[in-house]
């Protein structure tokens, strides 16, 4: 379909049974975010490809269940439990990488039965360091995402970020190698390279991997169903949705739990080369599941950057919305006809921008995408008290009694906590909240995750304080030989609760990115999802001051307070959007494919129409025919009477 006839066939596209992810069978009733309803009533009898589509009354009344998850899903699984066992084996390192000196005697870093250690730049530089990369790897997926919907695709951009990773893994063994610690700023130069080369590829991984998941279900509008128990239930695209990304996690989880443990063992008995290395093997499988499953993918192609349209199309809905009466313009920003004055089908055709080649649909999707991506802006909160799993909580577990476990493995009480909490939810929270017809909706979800990640926080705040004050070197523990008489296992609390907190709010963060961006802008929208973590990171590096002896118990203090002040304002903030969740799900999926696909149609039925052209000019002039021709010629005059 060629640009101009997006537009040309707007009204019949309203009139046809369509729908977009989360199903809504179009009627010939107009519908946006804010205004109308988009839903048949009660009496209406609406299909689609699947089956009958449900009432709004079978939607306040009915079951919702997932729809099946096709097989194909589980093998993008697989990919992504290889770069998460390659990512956070490698990472569960670097701290004792960074801050430890080498033990002595030892030419790899291997603690043995001490502590293990390489580069010596004490807790400051590996907690700045650890927060580099986190900020680095999640800046990076704007740049994936860019090309993978604009350009190339998510296929071709995974493997293409794979490649990347791969250099910076195999920089970073060499970082490790013997002959390279002798000499720490040669470590620490390699190292340093290694982690931002590997931050471009995880960047493009990560923003593509979980949009190509959930492209491959196959129901993708709501119908209703009868089981064989005689109950009527909708089959919800949304719920397969959030069991897909459920599985998805626990994958990652999987691939960070046995990438961690075996790494952590591999530096502390073998060395740090060993460690980097082994991450890097598993990940070499990745290509090779994805190339042998590749005809077996739903693949959506490239569409030309939409990014341009985007913002003109903002840019024209912001004009006369500004006010130097800032209450004045929050209140036009929050007009009912905000979005509905720049659909294409309200503008005349002859004062209709030469850009704007969409229909209506597409500026209720933006709209959509928008909306999520304003709630995305309260998550660098949440993720602050994240990170400290990964830098100051494994620096924690060395102050304490490890009774032998190196204090690095802790951490991985976090990701046992995640795979033991999935299942639990899936089979048994989720569906009795759904059969009570309890809304938990992705909002209300995630406000969860603001709030028990506050509580982990403040149970990493408490351990502290036991710390320093039963410690023998009072609050200077991080310099002290002999450690704190408390167990480490305390630390089962802060993991569990941060593991609880992922369910709710990272999670919950990937299903609203998907189902809330428009089909065209899915790996952006992901991408800035993903982003609130890197700007998390750098409000982290304020708080390095922190990071550190006497001022630990401050700065979990501190973060607990952010963490629990974000789910406040989270929650004041977006509890009317919580109410339209439904609304958002039912909008008419847009029939726009983007400047680049359209152009490329045009291109294919242009040489096409050349080809037949030519075809016929080679045929009129060919001998053969000519002699057909005048022998059909002669035929006919035989023949006459």
């Amino acid at each position: 379909m060629q640009a101009g006839n997006v537009l040309e066939t707007q009204e019949i596209v309203k009139a046809e049974v369509g729908g977009g992810f989360g199903g809504a069978a179009s009627v010939p009733k107009k519908y946006s975010i804010d205004q109308g309803s988009y839903l048949p009533d009660s009496s209406s009898d609406v299909t689609n490809e699947f089956g009958k589509y449900p009432t709004e009354e079978e939607l306040q009344t009915l079951r919702r269940v997932s729809g099946p998850i096709p097989w194909i899903a589980y093998s993008v699984c697989f990919v992504e439990l290889c770069e998460r066992f390659s990512y956070y084996g490698t990472t569960a390192v670097f701290t004792n990488f960074i801050q430890r000196p080498l033990p002595p005697g030892s030419s790899t870093g291997a603690g043995h039965s001490g502590q293990s250690g390489a580069l010596g730049m004490g807790q400051r530089a590996a907690f700045g360091l650890n927060t580099f990369n986190s900020f680095w790897s999640y800046v990076t997926p704007m740049g994936g995402a860019y090309l993978a919907d604009g350009y190339w695709g998510r296929f071709k951009t995974i493997q293409v970020a794979i490649a990347a990773a791969m250099v910076g893994h195999i920089i970073l063994i060499v970082s490790a190698v013997p002959s390279v610690l002798k000499n720490s700023h040669g470590g620490i130069a390699a190292f340093a390279i290694g982690l931002v080369i590997m931050g471009v590829g995880t960047g493009g991984f990560k923003s593509n991997i979980s949009p190509l998941l959930c492209e491959q279900q196959k129901v993708t509008k709501m119908y209703v169903k009868t089981l064989s128990t005689g109950e009527s239930v909708i089959v919800d695209p949304i719920v397969t949705t959030s069991r897909m990304f459920l599985y998805y996690y626990a994958c990652i989880n999987i691939g960070s739990l046995v990438g961690q443990i075996g790494m952590v063992y591999a530096e502390k008995y073998v060395g740090f080369w060993l460690a980097f290395m082994l991450p890097t093997v598993m990940f070499a499988c990745a290509p090779f599941v994805l190339f042998a499953c590749k005809r077996y993918y739903h693949l959506s192609p490239p569409t030309g950057s939409v990014l341009s349209n985007f913002f003109q199309l903002w840019t024209l809905a912001q004009r006369g919305m500004w006010s130097l009466n800032p209450v004045t313009t929050i209140k036009n920003f929050k007009r009912p006809d905000y979005w509905e004055r720049v659909k294409p089908s309200n503008i005349a055709p002859s004062e209709r921008p030469k850009w704007m080649t969409f229909d209506d649909a597409w500026v209720d999707e933006v709209a959509r995408g928008l909306k999520a991506c304003t709630v995305f802006l309260w998550l660098p909160l949440y993720w602050l008290a994240y990170n400290q799993m990964t830098s100051n909580l494994t620096s924690q577990s060395a102050t304490m009694e490890l009774h032998g476990a190196p204090n690095d493995v802790i951490q991985n009480l976090n990701p046992i906590s995640i795979l033991i909490f999935i299942p639990f939810m899936d089979f048994v929270v989720y569906p009795a909240l759904r059969k009570a017809r309890i809304p938990f909706t992705p909002l209300k979800r995630i406000c969860l995750g603001f709030f028990l990640a506050s509580a982990a926080m403040i149970s990493a705040t408490v351990v502290q304080y036991y710390i320093y004050k039963l410690g023998p070197c009072g609050k200077y523990m991080n310099t002290c030989d002999d450690p704190a008489p408390i167990n480490v296992w305390v630390q089962t609390v802060p993991y569990a609760l941060i593991g609880f907190s992922e369910i709710m709010a990272s999670i919950t963060g990937l299903e609203y990115a998907f189902t809330k961006a428009p089909a065209n802008m899915r790996s952006l929208v992901m991408s800035v999802n993903l982003f609130m973590n890197a700007f998390s990171s750098a409000i982290a590096q304020a708080l390095v001051s922190l990071a550190d002896d006497p001022l630990l118990v401050a700065n979990y203090g501190v973060v607990a307070g952010l963490a629990f002040a974000g789910g406040c304002g989270f929650w004041i903030s977006h509890r009317k959007l919580d109410k339209k969740e439904d609304k958002l799900n039912l909008l008419q999926q847009s029939k726009y494919q983007g400047r680049h696909k359209d152009e490329h149609d045009a291109e294919i039925a242009n040489e096409v129409e050349q080809v037949r052209r030519a075809s016929r000019q080679m045929e009129s002039k060919s001998p053969l025919a000519n002699e057909t021709s005048e022998s059909d010629t002669n035929e006919k005059k035989e023949t006459a009477p």
